[in-house]
């Protein structure tokens, strides 16, 4: 069978060549062609596009490249009627993946949608395009089952979360120490000015507690000459590039920024403050448009506070001194935390690998099944 794939984010690249390894053991005989990155072009598929070509981010960006993003979308249609795919599997990205999925539905071609957009936080409006257009969705959070069914009469399939598999994979792997010392980790994000806005207050943690070891993750992209003028002050502190699983890991406490990193630490089950601090603007803007209780996915999938949250002005050295002792030296708090963190862990593995359930559904359904 002939499958095309696209994904358009670091992200997508890892957990498409998951599901491209996966579909292979499915498909001997698969033919896949893909827009992703270097995991997917070395799990088998060849490699049309590299997603560093199509990342876009922020209003002026995407006005500024325009007509390099219109390119791609004439370029991505042309190469998938060439190539005459039995099944699209789009990856995230919903940017550029809706528009194919409502374009490929003209063509009769079969889409399915690997990780859906998170139309229940904010755009929910495009619900009804995506289900007119999607033949099959894949979920990899656990409410959006429910969420797709009782509010918009969708049946769609809940596969778990691929990180839960990626973190397994990495706990098999040989570690290094990264301290003699506790460590306690601070992952301030990944863009500029997120860090600049969060990372010194983060940092003031090493005075309040100099007999630890604060650990920054060094982001992608980012040289280690940005972060020297924060850390200038503090003798504690280091900065470690690229690896980020061995702080969540070897972290007694961790203060991460919202985003998929606070899932990722829950996975490792490590204790961890979530994080955020906008400009003004922006923060009312997003309360007003986003429609969910909490920012973590820990808290989103549990539906309760099971890691505490620290929002704008709340993102304070008062109380992330406090929270921080909790976790470091409550006992109560620390079991309980445990249990938690094992609870979402079984709602995220869902039974299965992600991957494989995922690469079942879509073979099946190329082979018409």
């Amino acid at each position: 069978m002939r499958y095309y794939i696209i994904a358009g984010e670091a992200s997508g690249d890892l957990h498409g060549g998951n599901l491209i390894a996966a579909m292979r053991r499915k498909d001997p005989r698969a033919d896949i062609r893909c827009w992703g990155g270097d995991k997917m072009q070395a799990a088998g598929a060849t490699l049309v596009k590299h997603y560093r070509d199509l990342a876009f981010m922020g209003f002026v960006e995407v006005v500024a490249n325009l007509r390099t993003i219109l390119g791609n979308i004439k370029f991505c249609k042309k190469d998938i009627l060439q190539y005459k795919p039995d099944v699209l599997v789009l990856i995230d990205y919903p940017g550029f993946n809706l528009r194919i999925a409502e374009w490929a539905k003209t063509e009769n071609i079969k889409v399915v949608y690997y990780i859906a957009p998170q139309v229940w936080a904010w755009k929910e409006g495009r619900v009804p395009k995506m289900k007119r257009c999607i033949d099959k969705m894949l979920v990899i959070l656990p409410f959006e089952k429910d969420y797709f069914k009782n509010k918009w009469n969708w049946d769609v399939d809940y596969v778990g979360h691929p990180l839960v598999e990626e973190i397994s994979k990495y706990e098999l792997l040989p570690k290094q120490s990264i301290s003699s010392k506790s460590i306690i980790g601070l992952l301030p994000g990944s863009r500029k000015q997120e860090i600049s806005k969060k990372l010194p207050i983060m940092l003031q943690m090493a005075a309040v507690f100099p007999d630890y070891q604060f650990v920054i993750g060094q982001a992608p992209g980012l040289d280690a000459d940005f972060y020297q003028p924060f850390m200038s002050s503090y003798p504690n502190v280091q900065l470690l590039q690229n690896r980020t699983y061995d702080i969540m890991q070897q972290g007694k406490a961790l203060l991460v920024t919202s985003g998929t990193a606070t899932l990722e630490t829950a996975l490792f089950a490590a204790p961890e403050i979530v994080c955020y601090k906008g400009s003004k603007i922006s923060y009312e803007i997003a309360k007003r448009l986003i429609k969910v209780r909490f920012i973590s996915l820990v808290n989103l999938i549990m539906d309760r506070e099971v890691v505490k949250e620290l929002i704008q002005d709340e993102l304070n050295v008062s109380n992330i001194t406090t929270q921080l002792r909790l976790l470091l030296d409550n006992k109560e708090k620390q079991k309980q935390l445990d249990e938690d963190y094992k609870e979402l862990h079984d709602k995220l593995y869902a039974g299965g690998n992600a991957s494989e359930k995922a690469a079942t559904i879509i073979c099946q359904y190329a082979n018409g099944n």
